[in-house]
């Protein structure tokens, strides 16, 4: 009988032994798939980043600009740049810094009566000699129709305060020193400024030290990088000066006359949350633009550009829009 019972409880024994092996290695089989189920997860997690990491939706997009700068303003660093520091012709970017020279001289609602002098510089914005426009409507005027009437008759009227001349081209003269005293302190290392409009000019008007003739130069010449941070500037200082830029048409009213006016920026409605916008175009520049959006959450970014062709400016700026907002989650 104890030695029947000693076999069954051996078998018993034989078996509970068998059924906790089983038991072991079951549950050792889950924790090693569930092992490599979360490593393999790991590492393929790792790997999309890493390729994530890979991808600059700048890379390989196809620029016109010669120089580029996107700057992102909060963090104050460069998202993207194309030789930024090249001096470049500004064309009409030019009247940015006219207008940024003018305030603190020139109050909005002071008055200002259009001359014939003023009429002087090349294209025709429609200003009539003898009507009065207050300041703000004409710097408003000037920069959302990119007009040189309007900018030569601002840095006339902004010259002779307190440096009265005998006429406006020997003030303006006065107010270009100006502008370049300006940009020198907001350190805009690699621009000069010549007129207050941009427009191509006789080389003798431009330099002492150009030999005379006929030849033509720029009105002005500026990096990309500087035109950035000129707009950086004046948005942190005067954000009032472009604020009619971000529309794509105003009505301004003189003498009981209406002036309708149309934004240079004809792509001004396909940049999302526009801040501000400012085109220039000479034969000498082609094609440049200077933008502010916000790129969403209070995140203005700044697109310089400089040297691009006369439509190429404007797709430039959307590439540049579209892979910025694509870049922004991983800066």
């Amino acid at each position: 009988m104890e030695s029947n019972f000693k076999q069954i409880l051996t078998a018993e024994n034989r078996t509970k032994y068998f059924v906790h092996v089983l038991v072991y290695f079951f549950i050792a089989s889950i924790i090693v798939f569930a092992i490599f189920i979360i490593g393999n997860s790991s590492l393929n997690k790792d790997g999309n980043t890493k390729t994530k990491e890979k991808i600059n939706p700048f890379e390989y997009l196809s620029l016109e600009g010669k120089g580029i700068v996107v700057f992102d303003v909060i963090n104050k660093r460069e998202i993207f740049s194309k030789n930024p520091d090249i001096p470049l012709p500004l064309a009409s970017l030019t009247k940015v810094m006219t207008a940024v020279t003018t305030d603190g001289k020139l109050y909005d609602n002071q008055e200002i009566k259009i001359t014939t002098e003023d009429l002087a510089p090349e294209g025709d914005s429609k200003l009539v000699v003898g009507d009065t426009w207050k300041i703000k409507d004409l710097r408003d005027f000037t920069l959302l129709t990119s007009s040189n009437d309007g900018a030569f008759a601002l840095a006339a009227v902004a010259a002779a305060e307190g440096n009265p001349a005998s006429d406006s081209s020997s003030t303006v003269d006065n107010f270009i020193k100006k502008m370049n005293q300006t940009a020198a302190k907001i350190g805009l290392s690699n621009s000069k400024y010549f007129n207050s409009n941009g427009l191509d000019m006789p080389a003798r008007l431009a330099s002492e030290n150009v030999a005379g003739g006929e030849s033509i130069t720029v009105g002005a010449y500026g990096s990309a990088r500087d035109m950035a941070t000129l707009l950086e500037y004046t948005l942190q200082n005067y954000p009032e000066i472009l604020e009619a830029t971000r529309y794509k048409n105003l009505e301004f009213s003189s003498n009981e006359k209406q002036y309708p006016a149309e934004n240079t920026n004809v792509f001004i409605d396909k940049i999302p949350n526009i801040i501000a916008s400012k085109t220039g175009y000479t034969d000498l520049a082609g094609g440049n633009l200077l933008i502010a959006f916000d790129a969403g959450l209070n995140r203005p970014i700044i697109i310089s550009i400089l040297g691009s062709t006369q439509e190429g400016r404007f797709t430039d700026a959307l590439k540049l829009v579209e892979a910025t907002i694509t870049e922004l989650p991983n800066l």
